[in-house]
């Protein structure tokens, strides 16, 4: 099979020109794409002659794109996406024998969800490949909207501009705890019933804190966590280990809560259930076969 690479699909001006936008210099894209530096600023040169205008401002630490340059630095990169989906359709031949899935995830669902589904699709496909990254809940969107993942799965309250989302399920906070705990016996629970025992907690920043701070802050509740930590898994086995509580998504804990080593119960509290798990991709873009195909995969892998 030939080697084919994005770049045989790809305008050598605007090739070398995002180089330099994503190098800051001339020297540093040269290096990269083993190329003259001379070739790359006369292709730069050459481009803002037809387009009419810089698209540099050029300094002596480096190059910084003018409002024109983040313009034409956009249509690269889709063009760049475009051809790495090209490329690897090319590959697969649709049959799914080769192709990379690049994921962007929250630490809820890197533990137990995507590894699982990422074993089911590969034991299936054996010839693709996966590249997991767990990121904060906010940055999730910003590499799919960088192009750097095909798929994005987060926890979600608002919607975002450019983001499609393919897939979206309610995850309202549940609080999770042992079977012999004393609440195990109660249908529904508060916030306040919570506030009475050891509890585990994850940080500000998670969009599940911000959602139990705001209603604590309307009741005028004070929650002492004895464990504050951004590690999912490290919150479940707090709560197995030493019999305290703490809250999760029902998916967050599944693994748990299937094996009988946790329970979830319903917090009752407004504004509990103001939250969406989303599957998300860059609106507009056709995905890769093997992305595509997964993206099948998950979204069952996720329904409860």
């Amino acid at each position: 099979m030939p080697t084919r690479h994005p770049s045989h699909l790809q305008d050598t001006a605007l090739r070398y020109f995002y180089e330099v936008v994503q190098c800051g210099t001339v020297s540093a894209a040269s290096a990269n794409l083993h190329v003259a530096s001379s070739a790359i600023s006369r292709q730069i040169s050459g481009l803002e002659a037809q387009l009419g205008t810089p698209l540099f401002e050029r300094h002596a630490r480096g190059m910084v794109p003018t409002a024109a340059g983040l313009i034409v630095a956009q249509l690269a990169r889709r063009i760049s996406l475009d051809a790495e989906q090209a490329i690897d359709a090319i590959n697969a031949l649709d049959s799914l024998r080769a192709g990379m899935v690049r994921i962007a995830t929250s630490d809820a669902f890197a533990n137990e969800l995507v590894p699982q589904a990422c074993a089911a699709f590969q034991r299936q496909h054996p010839g693709v490949r996966f590249e997991v990254t767990m990121v904060p809940t906010l940055q999730v969107s910003a590499r799919v909207l960088a192009g750097d993942a095909d798929i994005g799965l987060r926890f979600s309250m608002s919607p975002l501009q450019n983001i499609a989302v393919v897939y979206r399920q309610s995850a309202p906070v549940l609080a999770v705890l042992r079977p012999d705990h004393a609440l195990a016996r109660e249908t529904t629970l508060t916030l306040a019933d919570l506030a009475r025992h050891p509890l585990a907690l994850p940080p500000a920043e998670t969009t599940i804190r911000q959602m139990i701070d705001l209603a604590c802050s309307r009741q005028g509740l004070q929650l002492d966590a004895v464990l504050t930590t951004n590690h999912a898994k490290t919150l479940l086995n707090f709560v197995l280990h030493s019999g305290g509580v703490t809250v999760s998504s029902e998916v967050g804990a599944r693994h748990m809560l299937e094996a009988g080593l946790l329970v979830a119960r319903p917090l009752s509290d407004a504004g509990m259930d103001l939250r969406d798990i989303e599957v998300q991709t860059l609106a507009g873009r056709q995905l890769p076969v093997a992305a595509k195909a997964f993206l099948e995969l998950l979204v069952e892998q996720l329904a409860p």
